[in-house]
């Protein structure tokens, strides 16, 4: 509401000034359609308002109706906006990256296949469910690589996080860390907003980095947590969501993950930069239906003040 209020505007306040043009008009018009002008150069004005009660207040009553009605016409021209229009080149949907744990824990069998396998199935799914939308790749263990920044292409993304594995991976361990900074810089730089999704088994990154980072981390970050049931309970992981503010979604044998995935990405907010356009949102139009009403509203009661007046005489 503070915000709506500190944008309002009018696009053509110029147009304001017709409302004097108006009021004048209606003024002459009122003049000179007044029935009684004659009577009120020959007649007491108390004499004539005691023989006119009820009844000249009946005739002034549509006519201020009136009034309202080419007011509010002139208000809605002068443009009344609160906000940008949306930009036709804006994104659609926000960007997802991926970042994909790649130590060796990721190797272990739970039982088979392993959960690096797991990873690259439910990747898959994930690719397959965001077909279209901005997906992108970073790869970590004690160090933290871009593979692929978000692109709409996610059948490529699936297919790269195939190709990664603990083999690869130059440094051993677990700087979670430094691929959310990677992230959040590919995020920042793309000034499309998005979010972040951790595809790990567990979390042993340095308690201190992570909650100094936690607290300055601008994206919103879900975990995916590529463990069976069976696996023996590691609460390393959900220990780090909480520092991070993230939600977690377990390991399912079916799309309930991905499905719950994709729901939260899909309403995380639009950067402020970059989705709307320069020109101001037209809102004059809010106006019809009111002055449709009030003009309605004005022949009701100019015919039930008729009506009464019929039986009253």
């Amino acid at each position: 509401m503070r915000e709506l209020i500190a944008n309002f505007h009018f696009i053509r306040p110029t147009m304001l000034l017709f409302a004097i043009v108006v009021i004048a008009l209606w003024w002459v018009w009122q003049r000179r359609s007044d029935t009684l002008r004659g009577w009120r150069k020959q007649i007491d004005p108390d004499l004539l308002k005691a023989l006119l009660v009820g009844r000249e207040s009946s005739l002034r009553g549509p006519a201020r109706w009136v009034l309202l009605v080419w007011l509010l016409a002139v208000v809605a021209i002068a443009g009344p906006t609160w906000r940008l229009e949306p930009s036709p080149f804006a994104e659609d949907t926000t960007p997802l990256i991926i970042i994909l744990k790649a130590d060796v824990s990721m190797d272990t069998p739970d039982p088979a296949p392993s959960r690096m396998e797991r990873a690259h199935l439910k990747i898959a799914d994930l690719a397959n469910a965001r077909k279209g939308q901005p997906l992108g790749l970073i790869a970590y263990a004690g160090s933290a690589h871009l593979v692929l920044p978000p692109t709409r292409d996610t059948a490529v993304v699936a297919e790269m996080a195939t190709e990664i594995s603990p083999a690869i991976m130059p440094v051993p361990g677990d700087r979670l860390d430094l691929a959310l900074e990677k992230a959040a810089q590919v995020l920042t730089n793309g000034e499309a907003g998005g979010s972040v999704l951790v595809v790990a088994d567990l979390v042993d990154t340095d308690a201190q980095a992570l909650s100094t980072l936690g607290k300055k981390f601008p994206f919103p970050v879900q975990f995916l947590q590529i463990q069976s049931a069976d696996a023996p309970r590691d609460d390393s992981l959900p220990d780090a969501a909480k520092v991070l503010r993230a939600g977690v979604e377990m390991l399912t044998v079916d799309d309930g993950d991905i499905n719950a995935i994709v729901r939260r990405a899909s309403s995380t907010p639009v950067a402020q930069t970059g989705e709307q356009g320069n020109r101001w949102e037209e809102s004059g139009y809010w106006f019809l239906p009111l002055m449709g009403l009030i003009l309605l509203a004005s022949f009701r009661r100019e015919k039930n003040e008729e009506a009464s007046g019929e039986v009253s005489s």
